[in-house]
């Protein structure tokens, strides 16, 4: 199988600033970089519930999957050596690379990928992309070095679908607070509430990582971040979550900030199956009443951008749809009234604790007043949100950002948190998996968003930048973090 045809259409550019010094000098391989992040990981087995925070720490450092999503947006064989196709797109193939082991010292078996990938279709799986593996219905291993896969139908985005599976040990057992994973790191100490750190592998089985260790440092606000970088605590920030903190980095030569391309979306999200959110016409005032340039303008000045549906401009079906529903305070009463509320309605927002939602929720609630509409907000943790508003579907409205990449499909999941259920935007997801080019998947998935988007089935607020900040004598980090990623195996601190 040509393996060029399944790289993303979508190229990543990140506008770069770096320090001629950092690269100039000799990096120290033994070096402990030290990252500073807001997403600590509520556990360390990404079907389970963990949080974006497992992604950023484990994902392609303590774990890798037969494909990697790369930081520039491309999807490559990492721990398959090569595989093909049948012609009837039903069957694939894959043979593994030979001599990986896993942390514990087991040899990588084609029995640990039937294992992994059972793990995340499994029913008691938390994993978001379970749905996008449900085509799978064999797994076979003829032998140690080779997995058959066979579909019920085409999906031409496995090898993508697949990237999300970390492979594991098929010894392992409860790995929500151990690891046995095949990656550049090990797990070293991991203070709950404080800190997780990377012990170099030295049994590792491609390049070293540039570095000896890794430690992640999590804070619960972004001033405590920000000050933990500028007083030599940490060595790199992932993900500036306030602009007005640039301005302690800006100009300063001990200093590099990054700006990447994001594919974290901030929505607010109704509950589609309960009363007013059931009805489009409430949504679509909702989205009118809010006047979504002045709340990025708020939140990140003049970083960030305006989107009009779930998809990025990173992804294949981007369209520009920022036109649907454009800002109109007086046809947004006019929608709640031919909607049977002329006097408007109240509801409950709950809001993650976590900036910048409590921002953006004050917001909301202050444009809602305009027309009528009362918003109780109701301030709950993280844990607190995955409980009652994704597992539970307890709720009437949430403000969430995404960080996963080419995730349209959820939409046509109307088992999702959201409940948005529309037969002919499940119809063109499920067919666009099928689809026998890439070029129909896009112009399916390009349908489905237009429908999405017309039916206001969330308020899409904005697209979060993705800004990194580090100290200049550190180099070599992603500056995209698709889905929250961050490979910390090239990063080099200078000596």
């Amino acid at each position: 199988m040509n393996t060029s045809r399944l790289l993303l259409t979508a190229t990543l550019l990140a506008g770069v600033s770096l320090s001629g010094a950092a690269w100039a000098q000799d990096y120290d391989p033994d070096a402990t970089i030290r990252i500073g992040s807001l997403y600590e990981p509520q556990n360390l087995d990404n079907t389970a519930g963990a949080g974006q925070g497992i992604n950023e720490a484990f994902n392609g450092n303590v774990y890798e999957a037969l494909f990697q999503l790369t930081d520039a947006g491309a999807v490559e064989p990492r721990l398959v050596e090569s595989y093909e196709a049948s012609e009837d797109g039903l069957t694939y193939t894959f043979k593994l690379k030979p001599g990986v082991t896993f942390h514990s010292g087991d040899p990588l078996t084609a029995a640990d990928v039937k294992y992994s990938i059972e793990r995340v279709t499994a029913e008691t799986s938390q994993s978001s992309r379970k749905r996008s593996l449900s085509t799978i219905s064999a797994i076979e291993t003829p032998d140690d070095q080779t997995v058959v896969i066979t579909l019920s139908a085409r999906s031409i985005s496995l090898p993508y679908n697949l990237s999300y599976v970390w492979i594991v040990n098929d010894a392992a057992t409860d790995i929500t607070a151990t690891e046995d994973g095949t990656g550049p790191y090990t797990l070293g100490e991991w203070r709950r509430g404080s800190a997780l750190a990377l012990a170099r592998f030295d049994g590792y089985w491609d390049e070293a990582p540039t570095n000896g260790e890794v430690v992640y440092t999590y804070f619960t606000d972004a001033t405590a971040l920000n000050n933990a970088l500028l007083t030599n605590a940490v060595d790199v920030i992932t993900s500036v979550q306030s602009p007005d903190s640039l301005a302690q980095f800006a100009g300063n030569p001990a200093f590099v900030i990054t700006e990447g391309a994001s594919t974290t979306k901030e929505l607010l999200a109704y509950n589609d199956r309960v009363a007013p959110f059931d009805n489009v016409q409430v949504r679509k005032a909702l989205a009118r009443a809010t006047d979504k340039a002045r709340l990025l303008n708020s939140i990140w000045g003049e970083y960030g951008t305006l989107i009009g549906s779930f998809v990025p401009p990173t992804d294949p079906w981007y369209v520009d749809l920022t036109g649907v529903d454009a800002y109109d305070v007086e046809s947004a009463k006019q929608l709640l009234a031919e909607a049977g509320y002329p006097d408007g309605f109240e509801f409950t927002l709950d809001t993650p604790d976590y900036d910048p939602h409590p921002l953006v929720a004050q917001f909301l609630q202050s444009e809602y007043a305009k027309i009528g509409v009362t918003v109780n907000i109701n301030i709950i943790t993280a844990n607190e949100w995955y409980t009652k508003v994704y597992q539970e579907k307890n709720f009437e409205a949430t403000l969430q950002e995404h960080v996963n990449h080419r995730d349209i499909v959820f939409y046509g999941n109307p088992d999702f948190y959201w409940g948005y259920n529309n037969p002919d935007v499940v119809k063109l997801v499920a067919d666009a998996e099928a689809a026998g080019s890439e070029a129909e998947q896009v112009e399916k998935l390009t349908e489905a968003n237009r429908i999405i988007a017309e039916d206001a089935a969330s308020n899409w607020l904005y697209l979060y930048p993705q800004i990194v900040v580090s100290a200049a004598n550190v180099s070599g980090y992603p500056v995209n973090g698709l889905n929250s990623q961050f490979f910390a195996y090239d990063i080099e601190k200078s000596q």
